[in-house]
């Protein structure tokens, strides 16, 4: 397997775990086996969700105080990154269960029994962008609306919706949590990429949600300190949340590289020594990006798992998961252009990472145009006598919308994809 020489899980918060290696490989195997089921079906298979459970990833940021590990950003990252070598969709799945534990660990501790108070293992899917009705009652809220993209809704058990409080209650997004049996699912998820994610809309209609199952979007995105709330509840949403959405990317390209490989091999037999260096280029390099844009994850990871940050330190993560995923979708993209396939009676899986990479790259969390004005921002107002960009951001589209399709082989190597 060609792997980068990086030590894996290298920075870890003092008293975190990784996940057991032999479960994650367990759960590595099954997304493998059952990956082109998963995009015919577009949902994983239940096997892969129980072991994707069984291997830690829906507990890893769960307080302890139910039974979570309260884990770390580098050893989850890892653990999505082997998992997605099997199947994107299922790393992207085990990371974002995993990661909206660490959300719902804002609750209040009423709120946080009622989801924890049996099991760690609670399955959460999230839809962070604000939609529907958020009516208030004596008790709490009345919640109403629609929330597409709700990543491996069919095997969650609860569900964070962020919705607009009225104006006269003062406007404020809040994030409130239903329980999945209480939501009808509309099945919508027809992207080219990352199609066993299930990343379905989900409706609810007059759900009554008490206060202890709410908190304000604010908290969570500034990463406010709180009763019960470990180190890793109290990061900044923007400083790991990305890294988070590369990993599977990440494993797949590595999962590209290894498979390509193999069929670069045979064919190289039998070209010319011209023909043949082009692909030993087309190798390095794509290493190359591949091996970088994990040494900047990991990077980014140790930052966010840090016990300190600066506004500096959120605007650079930012940037680094925008370079990154960037480096990964070059490429693969330069892999799939030379036509070669490990087995061409079997299926693309070039051509099927390719589309799973260029998915993930399309989240707005990934967006280089306002990861760069952020950063620039952050260092500019840190410099003395010179005044913060006066720019604004383009929009971005809807969360994992594909793509899309562009010459990402040939655009510059800072070039947004």
């Amino acid at each position: 397997m060609i792997q980068s020489q990086s030590s894996p899980a290298g920075h870890q918060r003092t008293g975190g775990h990784a996940l057991p290696p032999a479960a994650v490989a367990s759960a590595a195997r099954s997304a493998a086996v059952h990956t082109d089921g998963a995009e015919r079906e577009r949902r994983l298979h239940e096997e892969t969700a129980g072991l994707l459970t069984r291997a830690g990833f829906v507990r890893h940021f769960v307080p302890r105080a139910w039974g979570g590990t309260e884990g770390t950003y580098a050893a989850l990252l890892d653990a999505a990154a082997t998992v997605g070598a099997g199947c994107a969709s299922a790393a992207w799945c085990g990371a974002l269960w995993g990661a909206h534990g660490r959300f719902a660990a804002y609750l209040p501790p009423d709120g946080q029994r009622d989801l924890w108070a049996a099991s760690p293992d609670v399955r959460i899917s999230a839809v962070m962008s604000a939609s529907g009705e958020a009516r208030p009652t004596r008790d709490g809220w009345l919640l109403s609306g629609a929330w597409p993209y709700a990543s491996g809704v069919a095997f969650a058990d609860w569900l964070l919706l962020a919705s607009t409080e009225p104006v006269e209650q003062g406007g404020r997004c809040r994030v409130f949590a239903v329980p999945r049996a209480r939501a009808t699912i509309l099945d919508t998820w027809r992207a080219d990429g990352m199609r066993g994610t299930g990343s379905h809309t989900v409706v609810v209609e007059s759900v009554p949600v008490p206060r202890h199952r709410s908190f304000l979007m604010a908290d969570l995105t500034a990463g406010a300190p709180g009763p019960g709330r470990a180190s890793c509840h109290t990061v900044p949403a923007e400083l790991g949340g990305g890294l988070l959405f590369c990993a599977p990317a990440l494993g797949a390209a590595r999962h590209a590289l290894e498979a390509w490989s193999r069929g670069a091999a045979r064919r190289a037999r039998d070209l010319s020594d011209a023909d043949a260096l082009r692909l030993h280029r087309v190798l390095a390099v794509s290493a190359d990006e591949i091996e970088a844009a994990q040494l900047l994850l990991r990077d980014a990871a140790q930052r966010a798992d840090a016990d300190t940050w600066t506004e500096r330190d959120v605007a650079r993560n930012r940037r680094i998961a925008a370079s990154a995923i960037g480096l990964l979708a070059r490429a693969v993209e330069r892999l799939h252009r030379t036509g070669v396939r490990p087995n061409p009676a079997g299926p693309d899986v070039v051509g099927r990472c390719r589309r799973d990479v260029r998915t993930v790259a399309g989240h707005r969390m990934l967006r280089r145009e306002r990861a760069a004005v952020d950063y620039a921002r952050s260092v500019f107002s840190e410099l003395s006598d010179v005044p913060a960009l006066p720019v604004t951001a383009p929009a971005v589209p809807a969360p994992s919308v594909p793509a899309p399709a562009r010459d990402l082989t040939l655009e510059a190597p800072h070039a947004d994809i």
